[in-house]
């Protein structure tokens, strides 16, 4: 009796953690029950905005699945040839000084908002995309398609579509301290560049290839590919010159496809107005962060 009355407090002890240890583990399993279900059915306004899911690189892999035929088999496609290749070696001092006028070049780009109307030669147009479809891309697949409107009418419905959910975004879907960082830049969702640049290029990724047999190419890291073939774009306009302001028009992209007619399997990554800066242009006087703050030497 005496080995009991001493066990038994010991016993309700052990009995008690371990009705506490279910307990925490019921409610945990209840509370990720719940975070599943409201993840699941929420709305677009309940996500993070700045997450635009038709952004999203969602390549396909072809194993697995039922529609493995209509996928093409790496194997069936030729083998490249190798040639020599033979780039132009400079100087050092030649180096040295290109590499400081590139820089140069390039530190004078701004996002300009200010586009003047007046015509750009459509050559130079041409030339600037085909520089942009020199990046490298994964297995060399050019996941990209530059769409150019020039078209009034058609450049009017597109400002029409991009300032509609703008004004979305900046009133509903960013939140407030995304449009107060946005304040200082003087930006809002009235986007009148949009009619009046001579140009607008569109840029889509493929999430994947179609073959004239009509069956599926994977693209490997495309969102990537295309993103470093925006940014060579971006250089080539202001080697010519010309301006814009690089623009990710937020839950836009399936409208803009389905107005430029474009399939499926692209994406609206980028959308850039190009064009001579205005005469009375202007751009925040911003300062870019020196190379100690953006390099890390080993």
């Amino acid at each position: 009796m005496a080995l009991l009355s001493v066990l038994t407090p010991v016993l309700a002890v052990v009995l008690c953690l371990v009705i506490g240890f279910m307990v925490v583990k019921s409610r945990e399993t209840e509370t990720a029950s719940r975070a599943k279900l409201t993840t699941k059915g929420a709305s677009k306004t309940d996500l993070r905005p700045w997450v635009d899911q038709d952004l999203q690189d969602d390549t396909e892999s072809p194993t697995g699945g039922k529609d493995d035929e209509e996928w093409v088999d790496g194997d069936e496609e030729e083998d490249l040839a190798h040639v020599p290749y033979s780039p132009l070696r400079y100087p050092e001092e030649k180096m040295l000084q290109r590499s400081k006028d590139f820089y140069t070049l390039l530190n004078h780009r701004r996002s300009v908002r200010f586009i003047s109307p007046e015509p750009v030669p459509r050559e130079v147009i041409d030339n600037v995309i085909l520089t942009a479809g020199t990046a490298p891309s994964g297995a060399h697949t050019e996941p990209w398609t530059f769409v150019v409107v020039s078209d009034p009418v058609t450049k009017h419905q597109i400002r029409l579509i991009v300032e509609e959910e703008e004004e979305m975004n900046y009133r509903q879907r960013m939140g407030d301290r995304w449009v107060q960082d946005l304040s200082k830049l003087r930006t809002n969702w009235i986007k009148e560049y949009l009619d009046v640049a001579p140009y607008l290029i569109l840029i889509f990724k493929q999430t994947h290839g179609i073959l004239p047999d009509g069956r599926k190419k994977t693209h490997y890291y495309n969102e990537i590919s295309v993103s470093i073939s925006c940014g060579i774009l971006l250089a080539a306009l202001q080697n010519v010159g010309l301006v814009t302001v690089t623009s990710t028009p937020l839950n836009c992209g399936p409208q803009l496809r389905l107005l430029l007619k474009r399939p499926a399997n692209e994406k609206l990554l980028m959308l850039l107005p190009v064009g001579y800066p205005a005469a009375d242009a202007t751009v925040p006087d911003l300062k870019r962060k020196h190379l100690d703050d953006i390099m890390v030497h080993f």
